[in-house]
């Protein structure tokens, strides 16, 4: 990594910059990049869970920490990340970001337990609330106004590239090598970002001053963790004090977060920016669509490494099709809805997802993967493709463009959130526990019930957007 990577400071933001132009492209290289990071790790960690279990003797509940224990920190910080970009610089805590991420990312390859591995996730979490946020509030601030649409669906897509490669290469890493191998491919990512980051314009909200809100982002981890450690506890019994008593202090904990928010002179989650239905409305669409993908992730890399025997490097490439069509078709849905505006994607596009998942709830033991599995991901992914561009493109044009990095950063934590809780809950719920991961008869009734319940939360995803989203959302810039 260059030494002066993380201190040059970069171009300053001057004229919006138009999609097609060498600023531009650096804007989108860039954020891309670090997006593409974020998302390869990510689905490098969950095909490697089985062997994370074997390899360092883990039970269920520590396979559901390795995920959501970065998640948690994710969701819980990502507020103030966003934050943090506004008023120093979007550029700047984007790049402190990706080098955090990247170095948590050699903790995690060298842990050895599941309690080190767990802690190394959640410092990788860290570095993910620095720099997720950043990149759509990157694109945001640089383009102009009618070119965000298309610049967010591009961002969609090329990130997507990221889907085709990870399931090769962490599969790869996983079977061949070892899992630890998934997390330092993030090295070399972190070093092409923080190169294109030298061309992006730097951006921020003059008017965030004042002391940040430390303790709304206390209030927020405590709510999440308590939550999260009561779902997961509960898998080995509901009634016992170690369910209980961190349930109780976490809904505690939610209720001092409102108040915080509703008090505080610099809230780190303003409540004026849910006045605008449509923001609102999103946001609630996105909580139901990511807590079913978050779920359906989980549950379909286990499902087809524990009882259809795939390896990794196969279970990986298993969904390839829906990530094939999320990456070749997010940008055409993103220019879709600026010419006829989101609602009609948003709303149709969560119904065709959620039948993707219930034809892929039938895969079992006998499954073929092309009449089932294919099919399945196929569906699915032709869902999210109407989808997550419109979605993306809503909730950052809903709110004002001096708060873009609080819109990201809110929308983030309501998708990463959703994702927490479904992976905490839903073992629970349908009645997994223990080493029942490694069971190929109990998991597998554990996961077609899960499925059901995914498909359930995408649907209702569709009839949030329905109800809320206008069709005019995208029609003007903010003002």
């Amino acid at each position: 990594m260059p030494p002066s990577a993380s201190t040059a400071p970069g171009p300053v933001a001057g004229e919006p910059v138009a999609l097609g132009t060498a600023p531009g492209r650096w804007v989108l290289l860039s954020t891309v990049l670090a997006s593409a990071m974020a998302f390869l790790d990510a689905t490098a960690v969950t095909l490697a869970l089985p062997a994370i279990g074997t390899d360092l003797g883990a039970s269920l509940s520590g396979l559901q920490w390795t995920v959501t224990g970065y998640t948690l920190a994710l969701a819980s910080l990502i507020l103030l990340g966003g934050a943090l970009g506004d008023r120093y610089g979007r550029r700047r805590v984007f790049v402190v970001g990706v080098v955090w991420f990247a170095l948590a990312s050699l903790v995690c390859g060298v842990a050895q337990s599941t309690g080190q591995l767990i802690a190394a996730r959640v410092l990788q979490g860290v570095g993910g609330a620095l720099l997720t946020p950043g990149s759509l509030a990157i694109i945001q601030a640089s383009f102009r106004p009618q070119d965000r649409a298309r610049a967010i669906g591009l961002w969609s897509a090329l990130s997507g590239v990221a889907g085709l490669v990870g399931p090769f290469v962490g599969g790869f890493l996983v079977d061949a090598v070892s899992w630890r191998w998934v997390f330092g491919i993030n090295v070399p990512l972190a070093v092409l970002t923080l190169a294109a980051t030298r061309h992006v314009p730097e951006s921020r909200d003059p008017t965030r001053r004042g002391r940040f809100d430390v303790p709304g982002a206390v209030w927020g981890a405590l709510a999440l963790g308590g939550v999260t450690q009561a779902l997961i506890a509960a898998g080995d019994g509901p009634a016992r004090p170690q369910v209980w008593v961190p349930g109780m202090l976490g809904v505690a904990a939610a209720v001092a977060f409102v108040v915080q928010e509703r008090r505080a002179r610099e809230p780190m989650l303003p409540p004026a920016v849910f006045a605008d239905r449509q923001f609102t409305g999103a946001n609630l669409s996105t909580l139901a669509v990511y807590g079913a993908m978050g779920g359906f992730s989980f549950f379909l890399a286990l499902q087809l490494q524990t009882v259809l025997g795939y390896g990794a490097t196969m279970a990986g490439a298993a969904t390839l099709p829906s990530i094939v069509l999320l990456t070749v078709l997010s940008a055409r849905a993103g220019a879709l809805a600026q010419r006829i505006g989101p609602r009609r994607p948003m709303s149709v596009g969560p119904l065709v997802a959620a039948a993707g998942l219930l034809w892929l709830s039938v895969v079992g033991a006998r499954s073929s993967y092309w009449t089932d599995v294919l099919p399945g991901s196929v569906v699915f992914g032709l869902g999210m493709s109407l989808l997550v561009a419109p979605l993306t493109a809503t909730v950052l044009g809903a709110a004002p463009d001096h708060l873009a990095g609080v819109a990201s950063g809110v929308n983030n934590a309501v998708a990463r959130a959703a994702g927490l809780l479904a992976v905490a809950g839903l073992p629970v719920l349908v009645g997994l526990s223990g080493d029942d991961y490694a069971d190929p008869a109990a998991f597998s009734d554990g996961y077609r019930a899960a499925m059901w319940v995914c498909a359930g939360l995408m649907a209702a995803g569709g009839v949030i957007a329905y109800a809320t989203v206008r069709d005019d959302a995208l029609a003007a810039p903010s003002q």
